[in-house]
């Protein structure tokens, strides 16, 4: 079986890899992301914060050193961002959120219920909802990772011939290390995505994709004269 973390993220320099369990489905850990902080000494600010930024409930936000909030990023708390990290203007942080060393929240990014491995860049519109983002992944921009279902049920994985109901209302995307995603493309609630997975822009992505695969569309360009 590969739905487990080692399959999709090498956690041995993570700071937070307690959150993921060896042997249950990754996705577990979005779970324990709450308690993980509540359990933890937040309030803890090394870097100095740009005026103009918004920190709300600072006493459960913790940025570590060398990071860059800008003008006009909003963090929610309770998180917790790591050193040398980037939060840009208009970035959007809506709490519950842990990451890593050398991350980056771009413009306009919104994050909610997410863990971002160290150097996962989310640089320019994108929308992060119950997800996980590996090491030294790069979303393009107007990358979206849906999280609900439009019928409100369970997310449900089809893996392997078998449908493997997560229990979760809200799941986004599982993203491996090294993965990239093309500008606007859109995983589906539940999408799976192994290490190394090159995804081509504007495509719509979900289930679940093997690791050292490439995701591409087999649509055609067609332009004919006036």
């Amino acid at each position: 079986m590969s739905l487990f973390p080692a399959y999709f993220f090498d956690l041995s320099t993570f700071s937070h890899a307690h959150l993921f369990i060896e042997d249950e489905a990754p996705w577990t850990a979005l779970n324990r992301i709450s308690s993980y902080l509540t359990s933890q000494s937040l309030g803890k600010i090394e870097s100095k914060v740009s005026e103009g930024a918004y920190l709300i409930d600072p006493h459960l936000i913790s940025i570590g050193k060398n990071t860059v909030i800008e003008p006009g990023a909003y963090i929610k708390g309770p998180c917790i961002i790591g050193d040398d990290c980037t939060v840009r203007h208009g970035a959007y942080v809506r709490g519950n959120l842990v990451t890593g060393d050398h991350c980056l929240i771009g413009h306009d990014t919104e994050v909610k219920n997410c863990i971002l491995l160290n150097h996962a860049h989310a640089a320019h519109f994108a929308y992060l909802g119950d997800t996980i983002i590996g090491n030294r992944v790069n979303l393009g921009a107007g990358t979206k990772c849906a999280n609900l279902k439009l019928n409100n049920g369970n997310v449900i994985i089809p893996y392997q011939g078998q449908q493997v109901d997560t229990g979760m209302r809200k799941l986004g995307a599982i993203i491996g290390d090294d993965s990239q995603l093309g500008c606007n493309a859109v995983t589906n609630p539940g999408t799976l995505l192994g290490k190394n997975v090159f995804c081509y822009p504007v495509i719509n992505i979900n289930g679940f994709v093997p690791s050292n695969s490439i995701v591409r569309s087999l649509q055609k360009l067609s332009i004919v004269s006036r």
